[in-house]
């Protein structure tokens, strides 16, 4: 198994690493490029945004390879009892819907409203496949969705609410590939501790390639964007992945692990639907994109670009990390280690700060 996931991993890495340069001669030439009309861009320039293209084709050359040959040497089942190779085939029609919609969106900004329909058209597509949440238990409890619709629209919920979670929160160079990545490996190893299907192994490893491959390029300073293209694909996959991780066990843990991984882009959208809508008065304020984001607070606060990357990396890494103590330790040990962080970050909280504020004012007398 594991000679397959190093090739999974490392054959998404490469082919993204490799395409990307033709995904930015490629914006540049059909004109997707994200030009900074107004103060909520952060950068300056023009930037090619079509990188998603080259994840893309990362993660589907290497499962695309992977399944073949493993089916071939048996060493995978795709058509048996869980069926795998029908819900393959809807993610990659949804995964090509979504796309489609995405890419228009990039070259020409389509209405927000326009890539909702293709982001639920997209996740009814993989749902009525078969990947759904039909079942959850808790201590004591048990919820079973016995009517296909609940299942097929709670599934729904899932998948276009992570999908844009992370499309939201891509707003600094590298941070929705990076976080991206992060959520990829805490999901990779508790889905090792859980006993998940081969197939979300497989899948949830090579897309954290095929995004390492691109992240060079996207890491600041920027070469290129990844897009709506690249983001929506981002979401989408993390989702369904998620879904099929857990399909053998449907324990509370399970269940809430997931969550916790994806906690930072789910708590910044949901902030960010409820201030929009405050602010504006109107469910329609949720389309309506602002400058209030996390990563724009923290920069707010003084911290470079770079620096409130890299501060959203270690939020995301603490969430992921505590996911996984809590499926494999237990709550006190999961909450004892979240809180001797909050300690720790809380000793050197002032002197990052006054670091921070320093060099700010070295910056300004050299002026």
């Amino acid at each position: 198994m594991w000679g397959d996931i190093a090739i999974a991993f490392l054959l998404a890495f490469i082919t993204a690493y490799v395409i990307t340069p033709y995904t930015i001669r490629l914006a540049k030439k059909v004109g997707a490029l994200d030009i900074p009309k107004d103060s909520r861009k952060i950068h300056k320039k023009p930037m090619p945004r079509l990188g998603g293209l080259a994840v893309i084709a990362g993660f589907a050359i290497s499962v695309i390879y992977l399944l073949i040959v493993m089916s071939i040497e048996k060493t995978i089942d795709l058509f048996g009892y869980e069926q795998y190779y029908i819900k393959l085939i809807g993610f990659f029609v949804g995964a090509i819907i979504l796309g489609i919609f995405c890419f228009v969106d990039d070259v020409k900004n389509i209405n927000p409203f326009v890539k909702l329909t293709g982001q639920i058209l997209a996740a009814l597509i993989v749902t009525l496949s078969g990947v759904q949440i039909d079942k959850i238990s808790i201590p004591f409890f048990t919820t079973i969705f016995t009517e296909e619709i609940t299942a097929i629209i709670v599934t729904i919920v899932w998948i276009v609410g992570i999908t844009n979670a992370i499309n939201l929160i891509d707003g600094l160079d590298g941070l929705s590939s990076g976080v991206s990545i992060i959520s990829c490996l805490s999901l990779l190893i508790i889905f090792a501790l859980n006993g998940s299907p081969l197939i979300s192994i497989l899948l949830v490893t090579a897309l954290a390639g095929s995004i390492s491959g691109f992240l060079p390029y996207n890491f600041n300073p920027a070469k290129t964007f990844i897009g709506d293209t690249g983001s929506n694909f981002l979401g989408y996959t993390l989702s369904i992945i998620s879904i099929l991780g857990m399909a053998k066990t449907y324990t509370a843990i399970v269940i809430i692990a997931p969550l916790i991984v994806f906690a930072l882009p789910l708590l910044d959208t949901t902030f960010a639907i409820f201030r929009r809508i405050v602010k504006t008065k109107s469910l329609k304020g949720v389309f309506k994109a602002d400058k209030e984001h996390l990563h724009h607070k923290i920069m707010k606060r003084g911290y470079s670009q770079k620096q409130a990357v890299l501060i959203l990396y270690g939020i995301s890494a603490t969430f992921g990390m505590f996911a996984i103590i809590l499926l494999d330790s237990g709550l006190w040990k999961a909450l004892s280690f979240a809180l001797m962080v909050i300690a720790i970050v809380g000793i050197g909280y002032k002197d990052i700060f006054r670091i921070r504020n320093n060099k700010n004012d070295e910056k300004f007398e050299n002026k």
